[in-house]
């Protein structure tokens, strides 16, 4: 299960205070985080709501050069490219559930010059991703239902990211959902390596060493199968 990748840990923002996006964005980043993951949900794939693009033009000047990854959980994520792309996000990151034409939306967000990440809901098996593993910068494995923040995770979806890891050894695996220093150590041995963490980190008193805690048990399962390789 060697691989090449690097160990990064995103924030999830809609964890944290709304009302003072830009100072949390910055906070976080200050702390320690490699990228920001961004929610974005329409009340139609997920029947919660949270925010879109122009939240994420107001936010882009606030932290420049830091990685925006939407996770993209809306219904026909195609008709969401041009308006993420002008907000200035970094990587569209939508799920394989949500539309009909998987590489044509793929094919957009390459186009509009975005990384594409594809994900899937705990329900779906793994086996969906494998027609755009060769497409995609990103494979998201939900370890909760999207929707909501908070949820306990699920920790029998590691079997999905052990088949992706052993298959795809360069490919960046994230996993969203519930991750925090409790479980760490399980995705990180499984093979993932772009992890998400939403309250563990923001409802800490200490966000940073709530990240690096994170990082290590990454770096040093990453650093583990490198050995083995």
């Amino acid at each position: 299960m060697a691989t090449s990748c690097e160990c990064k840990i995103g924030p999830s923002i809609l964890a944290a205070d709304l009302s003072m996006l830009g100072t949390e964005c910055q906070r976080l980043m200050e702390c320690g985080a490699d990228y920001l993951h961004l929610d974005v949900m329409d009340g139609h794939f997920v029947p919660n709501i949270t925010f879109g693009h122009p939240v994420v033009k107001c936010l882009r000047p606030k932290v420049p050069g830091v990685f925006f990854d939407m996770h993209m959980m809306v219904a026909k994520p195609e008709q969401w490219v041009e308006g993420m792309t002008d907000a200035g996000a970094n990587q569209f990151t939508f799920h394989v559930e949500a539309t009909d034409d998987v590489i044509g939306c793929i094919r957009k967000i390459k186009e509009a010059g975005m990384k594409v990440g594809l994900g899937v809901k705990p329900g779906t098996p793994v086996s969906a991703l494998v027609p755009y593993i060769e497409l995609i910068d990103m494979a998201l494995v939900m370890t909760v239902e999207p929707g909501f923040g908070g949820q306990k995770f699920m920790s029998d979806m590691m079997p999905k990211v052990q088949y992706l890891r052993q298959r795809y050894q360069d490919l960046d695996i994230e996993v969203d959902g519930g991750v925090g220093p409790s479980n760490i150590d399980v995705v990180a041995e499984a093979g993932a390596n772009m992890i998400v963490s939403g309250t563990a980190v923001t409802g800490s008193d200490e966000p940073r060493a709530v990240i690096n805690r994170l990082k290590q048990s990454v770096e040093e399962a990453l650093q583990k199968a490198r050995l083995e390789r």
